[in-house]
């Protein structure tokens, strides 16, 4: 029977404890079944773009499901459109950075993640390794979701709708980058990926 392997990408400082990375991973257990099973992979990234990407692409190229979706939020959407146009498969971006070489550079340094302040060094280097990643322009529009926040206090939402031209696109009238009212659109999300 055919399967899928969902792939979940967190954003920048962020981890797989995220709320977005918890409900939408509950959701897709809960559309897993028999006739239709459904993998959830949620891993923690690396602070190196190259070393994450390595691991995500090694886990899929092993999993041996039928199909792939990739879920990313922020820096794990600038991900998700590495890996669908690696892969050529689904992917939605929940207010991703389009352009997260440009976005992050003024953050290399010491940093500490959001939900547990743990230390770690953002290098020169991995900038580098973003800009290696860059997609310049998605080859299939219609494989991809954009969940775009007007509130976003970090990226702008009208680079992200130029972006993804022609893609299935929700663009949310405020809410912010966190996407804080995300739960009233996880159907919406369910609803690409299941199609």
């Amino acid at each position: 029977m055919p399967s899928t392997l969902l792939v979940y990408l967190h954003g920048f400082r962020s981890s797989p404890r995220s709320s977005k990375a918890h409900k939408t991973g509950d959701a897709v257990r809960a559309l897993s079944n028999k006739e239709n099973p459904i993998e959830w992979y949620c891993p923690q990234l690396f602070a190196s773009p190259k070393q994450s990407m390595d691991m995500v692409s090694n886990y899929i190229d092993q999993s041996g499901a039928d199909s792939i979706v990739i879920i990313g939020s922020s820096l794990g959407g600038f991900y998700a459109n590495y890996l669908a146009e690696r892969y050529a498969c689904k992917a939605v971006a929940l207010n991703p950075a389009v352009r997260a070489a440009r976005e992050l550079a003024p953050h290399v340094g010491m940093l500490t993640t959001y939900d547990n302040d743990e230390p770690f060094d953002f290098r020169p280097e991995y900038i580098d390794e973003l800009k290696a990643l860059q997609v310049e322009k998605i080859t299939s529009p219609e494989r991809y979701f954009l969940i775009a926040a007007k509130g976003d206090e970090h990226l702008d939402w009208k680079e992200m709708v130029e972006f993804y031209e022609g893609a299935n696109q929700l663009v949310l009238e405020g809410s912010d980058h966190g996407i804080a009212d995300y739960g009233n659109y996880l159907y919406k999300v369910l609803e690409f990926i299941s199609k």
